[in-house]
C-alpha cells in the first residue's frame, strides 16, 4: 500500500510499504481522510521534542487525525465492526499500569501514540492498524471532513471543560488556529460569551464569519474574564493569559511554545487562579462526536483544502493550494 514516510528533517515521500494485518484485538481501517497539524510539521522539520527525548525516531509515518472504515478484524474482535465508519484515540496505553486502570491511558508512561510515539504507524496511508478499544463509531451525521476533525475537537472540548466557565460566563480564547477556533465554537455552543484573540486579518475574518467575537491582542476589550484558554505557540502568552484572568478564575494551557514559556507562580497564588494543563483528546472524543452529530458545532469551515498523499510533503513545508479557503486546516485524502 502507499504511505507517506519521513526519513529525516525535510525528507519525506510517498512509498510502497507492507499493508497492515490485524493482530489479536486490532482492526485494520481503510483511511478516508486525515488532518495535518503542527505536530506533523514538527516531525517533518525535526524540531519535535519526542525525537530528542527517545520517544520517536526516523523513519516515521505520520497522521493522527483521521477517519475511515473498518475493513478487517483480528482474533477476538467482533466481526460486526467490519464496514463501520470510525475514528479513534491517538493515545494507546499499556492497559496494565495504574494510570491506564484509572482511565488515564493518555498519560501512560509506556503508551504508543498513533503516528507520533514509539513507532505506531500513522494514518497518512491507505490503511491503518488500530486496537479495537481505541475506536469510536461515527454516526451518519458526521461526514469524513468532520470525522477527521474529531481528534482536534476532543482536545478543544477538554480545554473548554477545563475552563469550567458557566453559561453566560466570559471566556477569552487566545489563538485562532484550529484548536483555538474549536475551543471558541464549543464554548459558544455552551452559552459562554467568547472573545477570540487572533494574529492575522485572515484568521480574525474567518472567526467572525463563524459568529465569533474576534480581536487582535491590542483590540481585545480590557475587561475581566472568568477563564482564559491559551491555544497558541507563543512564548509570551501563558503569562499574558494569567494577567487577563479574573481572580479566582481558571487559565487553561493547551498550546505549546517551542521554548520554555514562563509564568510567575506568585501571580497564580495571589490571584487564587487554577491553572489547567491539557494533553490529548482522549476523554473528549465522544463529546466532540456528539456535538458534531447534533449540529451544535460545525467544524468543517476550518478545512481550507483537501490534497492527495503526493502533496503532503509540500504542505508540511509550508505550501498551501492556490485555491485554499481561509481555514487553518489542510486535509489529506489518501485515495486521491
Amino acid at each position: 500500500m502507499r504511505a507517506f514516510v519521513v526519513h529525516g528533517p525535510h525528507r519525506g515521500s510517498v512509498e510502497e510499504v507492507e499493508p497492515p494485518v490485524a493482530a489479536p484485538g486490532q482492526v485494520v481501517v481503510d483511511v478516508e481522510r486525515v488532518g495535518l497539524c503542527g505536530t506533523d510539521v514538527e516531525f517533518y522539520t525535526g524540531v519535535m521534542a519526542y525525537l530528542h527525548q527517545g520517544h520517536a525516531a526516523y523513519p516515521i509515518r505520520l497522521g493522527h487525525e483521521w477517519c475511515g472504515t473498518v475493513s478487517s478484524v483480528g482474533d477476538g474482535v467482533d466481526p460486526g465492526w467490519i464496514g463501520r465508519r470510525v475514528t479513534g484515540d491517538t493515545m494507546l496505553g499499556c492497559g496494565q499500569c495504574h494510570r491506564c486502570r484509572s482511565g488515564r491511558q493518555h498519560v501512560c508512561e509506556d503508551r504508543h501514540e498513533i503516528g507520533i510515539r514509539h513507532g505506531w504507524p500513522g494514518a497518512l496511508a491507505d490503511q491503518l492498524p488500530v486496537p479495537v478499544t481505541a475506536l469510536h463509531p461515527l454516526p451518519d451525521a458526521v461526514d469524513v471532513v468532520a470525522g477527521a476533525l474529531v481528534e482536534p475537537g476532543g482536545n478543544a472540548l477538554r480545554a473548554v471543560d477545563g475552563a469550567a466557565s458557566p453559561p453566560g460566563g466570559r471566556l477569552a480564547v487566545w489563538g485562532a488556529g484550529a484548536i483555538g477556533l474549536l475551543c471558541a465554537l464549543f464554548a459558544a455552543a455552551r452559552g459562554n460569551e467568547v472573545h477570540l484573540v487572533g494574529r492575522s486579518a485572515r484568521s480574525i475574518t474567518l472567526a467572525r464569519s463563524l459568529g465569533l467575537a474576534a480581536w487582535t491582542a491590542d483590540e481585545l476589550p480590557r475587561q475581566t474574564y472568568d477563564a482564559v484558554i491559551d491555544a497558541t505557540n507563543a512564548v509570551e502568552v501563558p503569562a499574558a493569559a494569567l494577567d487577563l484572568v479574573e481572580p479566582g478564575g481558571r487559565v487553561v494551557y493547551i498550546g505549546l511554545a517551542g521554548e520554555p514559556s514562563l509564568v510567575d507562580t506568585r501571580t497564580i497564588a495571589l490571584k487564587d487562579v487554577t491553572a489547567v494543563g491539557i494533553l490529548s483528546a482522549s476523554p473528549g472524543l465522544a463529546g466532540a462526536i456528539e456535538h458534531y452529530a447534533s449540529g451544535r458545532v460545525d467544524p468543517r469551515p476550518l478545512v481550507a483544502a483537501t490534497v492527495g498523499l503526493d502533496r503532503v510533503g509540500d504542505v508540511l513545508a509550508g505550501w498551501r493550494p492556490p485555491d485554499a479557503g481561509p481555514g487553518p486546516k489542510i486535509h489529506v485524502d489518501p485515495r486521491a
